[in-house]
This record gives C-alpha cells, sequence and structure tokens, in this order.
C-alpha cells in the first residue's frame, strides 16, 4: 500500500485537537496504522498507541503529543512550508516518527517499537504521559516528541512551578488610607523578584538559572469585598526542584495575609549527552548531512513529567522550530520534515542493532 508522510501530516494537522479534544485525530490515526502496524488502539486517556512487533532489539518508545493549544490557522502549502496549528508543536514530530516505522516496515525491516500520540500535553493535566507512567512498560530508550529541527537534539528542560495568589479584603471608600488588594500584592511580587534575583547572583547561563515571570494580575470587587489574584510562574533549573523552591521562599510567603496555591509542579531534568541513543541520532544526523547540534530548553515537556520514574536514556527530537511553537505563524519546512523522517529510520535500525 502507498504511504505519502506529506500527505498524512497534512490529514493530521487538518483535525483539530486542543487539549481535552483529542479522540477524532486519535481515531484518524488508528485507522490509517491500521495497513502498518501489529496494533493500534486509542487508550482511556484518549492518546493514540500504535505498537509495531517483530524485532529483537530493545524497546524503543516514543512519546510525543497530539493535542494542540487554541487558535485557527488555515492549513496550506505555500514556499515548501505547510502552515496549520500543531505543525511544529508536535503533531510534526508524532507523524515523523510514525512516517519513520511505516517506511521501515515496508521495506522489509522488524521493530520492537511504540509511538504514543499522547493528550493533554499543553495543559497542566499531562494526562496521556502520566496515563503511559501507569499503564505502560518502562522502555528500555524513550524519545520525546517535541520539535529540535532535525539536526539537533533536546537532552532537558527547566521544571516549572505555579503560584497562584489571592488577596481578599473589605472594600473602602477610595479617599480612605487603606491599601487596595493590588497594592498588598506587590510587595510579594518584589520579594520575590529579589530572592530570584539573590539566588541567581552565582549562577551562570539561562538554563541553569532561576526565571520569575508575574504571569496575570486582576483585580474585582462586588461592592463590599475586593480581591486582587496573581499568577507568578517560575521556569527552575536542575538544582532548584520545585520543592526546595517553596521550601526556600515559604518565609517570605508567610509574611503577607495572602492565600497562595502551588501549582505546576515539574521537576526539571538534564540528560546525559553520551549515550547508545544520543549516539544514533548523532551518527544518523551525520550520514544525512547534518551536523548534530545539543539542546536544553528553558519550557516544560512530557520528558518533566516521566523521568523522575523511567531512569532511562531520553531525549527530545522532532523537525521543526519551536520558537513558532503556539504562534500564528507556525510553520514547518516539509524539506526539513522529510529529512528528520530519514534521520529517525537511521537511528531506529541502529538502535535496533545495538
Amino acid at each position: 500500500m502507498s504511504f505519502d508522510p506529506i500527505r498524512f501530516l497534512e490529514n493530521t494537522i487538518r483535525i483539530p485537537s486542543v487539549s481535552g479534544e483529542e479522540h477524532k485525530v486519535a481515531s484518524y490515526l488508528k485507522h490509517t496504522l491500521g495497513a502498518y502496524s501489529h496494533e493500534e488502539f486509542v487508550d482511556d486517556s484518549n492518546s493514540f498507541v500504535a505498537r509495531f512487533k517483530g524485532g529483537s532489539g530493545p524497546n524503543i518508545l516514543f512519546l510525543g503529543h497530539i493535542d494542540t493549544v487554541p487558535g485557527n490557522i488555515k492549513v496550506r502549502v505555500e514556499d515548501g512550508k505547510l502552515y496549520g496549528r500543531g505543525v511544529v508543536d508536535a503533531k510534526g514530530s508524532t507523524c515523523t516518527a510514525l512516517a519513520a516505522a511505516i517506511e521501515l516496515v515496508q521495506e522489509g525491516h522488524k521493530l520492537n517499537f511504540t509511538v504514543i500520540g499522547a493528550s493533554e500535553e499543553e495543559a497542566p493535566t499531562s494526562r496521556g504521559a502520566r496515563f503511559a507512567l501507569e499503564n505502560y512498560d518502562k522502555p528500555d530508550y524513550l524519545i520525546i516528541g517535541e520539535p529540535s529541527n532535525w539536526d539537533a537534539l533536546t537532552l532537558g528542560y527547566k521544571g516549572r512551578l505555579i503560584l497562584k495568589a489571592t488577596r481578599e479584603k473589605e472594600n473602602f471608600h477610595s479617599a480612605g488610607d487603606d491599601t487596595t488588594a493590588a497594592e498588598d500584592m506587590l510587595p510579594l511580587w518584589h520579594e520575590l523578584v529579589a530572592w530570584q534575583t539573590e539566588e541567581n547572583k552565582d549562577l551562570k547561563g539561562i538554563f541553569d538559572t532561576i526565571q520569575l515571570a508575574l504571569q496575570n494580575i486582576n483585580t474585582e470587587s462586588d461592592g463590599m469585598t475586593q480581591s486582587c489574584k496573581a499568577i507568578f510562574g517560575f521556569r527552575l533549573p536542575p538544582a532548584y526542584p520545585p520543592e526546595l523552591v517553596l521550601e526556600k521562599i515559604q518565609p517570605i510567603l508567610d509574611k503577607y495575609d495572602i492565600q497562595i496555591e502551588a501549582t505546576g509542579k515539574e521537576q526539571p531534568y538534564r540528560g546525559p549527552k553520551d549515550t547508545t541513543l544520543t549516539r544514533a541520532f548523532r551518527v544518523a544526523i551525520r550520514e544525512h548531512g547534518g551536523k548534530p547540534r545539543l539542546k536544553v530548553k528553558t519550557g516544560t515537556s512530557d520528558m518533566n513529567v516521566v523521568m523522575p520514574h523511567w531512569d532511562v536514556p531520553v531525549l527530545a527530537y522532532g523537525p521543526g522550530d519551536s520558537a513558532l511553537d503556539h504562534t500564528p505563524n507556525e510553520h514547518l519546512e516539509l524539506a526539513e520534515y522529510t529529512k528528520a523522517i530519514a534521520v529517525f529510520k537511521t537511528a531506529l535500525l541502529r538502535l535496533q542493532n545495538s
């Protein structure tokens, strides 16, 4: 049966799949892969799973995601680029892994390879990845599906901590001398900024320093009470897991009559540069004319979710420029997509024979 990887990618992109609404695209993938994989299904987390069996090599798992952030981008091809929501982040990566496996099967190779197109990676729940942790076997090698460019590998992601702060108080006339709920929030923000600055004093490089952002702040009043709600977001290096940061800033938080909810606790992770997995991809990139690059990123991915539990060689790989993630200009050069499929095929074969 003829397989067109570009049409496969375009068809996948055309099916909207905002986090929590992945079932239609998962069903399409299940129907399409039925001609190629040994087993394909949509699991209870709404993730798509394809298993390619028959190889005697190590158990290789690709954990991508098929959900997207909101945003309607007209799907089209212009100047060799495919535009559409999710084409970079990260349906393009999942389609790369699936296309590579399909082509290898068509060429007569036997694989021991599982592809998961996870649900809700773009949501705080990371539902698909957490379901995989609880229900699927730990692999020998793990590949996370995220854009890195075809000639680069991502070895780590910063962690995350979100503080949802709420200050409520009785309403008063604006001519009075009391402070507003918003004014009460600002000293806490400034003290957290000062703490971040002090902690970063001897740290170097954006990946190894603490980032703090005021993600949102708003006030409201019902005439009887007033409230200010703010969201403070930390991006955390490996030396600062969220539990440590909470311990360090607790004396600051305790000084203020402000309700704090700590959420979004994702562990930072950076993997080693030299493993059988990274070597397989580095060799594959060179074989296809590239010079391998190694990256770490300040965002988060499902690598943060699974690696505290799976002590296995890991990297993230996929075509596309991550600077286009979530943007209205999200697009993927089709030549890069084709190149990434070729790299993935070569790396898979090396791993199967390792």
